[in-house]
């Protein structure tokens, strides 16, 4: 019988509607200021480590085509910028997005702790 009220009560709260407190707010903001950042991060750093590691066969001779050496050492230095600056990057869109939101994260915060 306990059980078969669990699941009933489950069930009944996916098709309710819930309130979103302050605290879920706040932390959806913070989720909202860092998503742009970490996702232009990962997307950024992989097509880096990929054009690098292009740049490496080439040099290599894994691929073999006419000058490969000197275009692998080309590529290979653009991947090495990338793969550099991607840090720098994602720092300025991360603080890009808390001037934008920093505010009501502030004015949210302080109202949860009660300031």
């Amino acid at each position: 019988m306990q059980n078969q009220n669990t699941i009933v009560a489950n069930i009944r709260n996916q098709y309710t509607e819930r309130k979103i407190g302050k605290v879920e707010a706040l932390v959806a903001l913070d989720e909202k200021v860092k998503r742009p950042a970490n996702i232009f991060a990962y997307v950024f750093g992989t097509v880096g480590a990929l054009v690098l590691g292009t740049g490496m066969c080439l040099a290599m001779k894994v691929l073999t085509i006419p000058y490969g050496m000197l275009i692998g050492i080309g590529v290979g230095l653009v991947g090495i910028a990338m793969v550099s600056v991607n840090y720098f990057i994602y720092k300025a869109i991360l603080k890009r997005g808390k001037k934008k939101h920093g505010e009501e994260i502030l004015r949210l915060s302080n109202e949860i702790l009660g300031e």
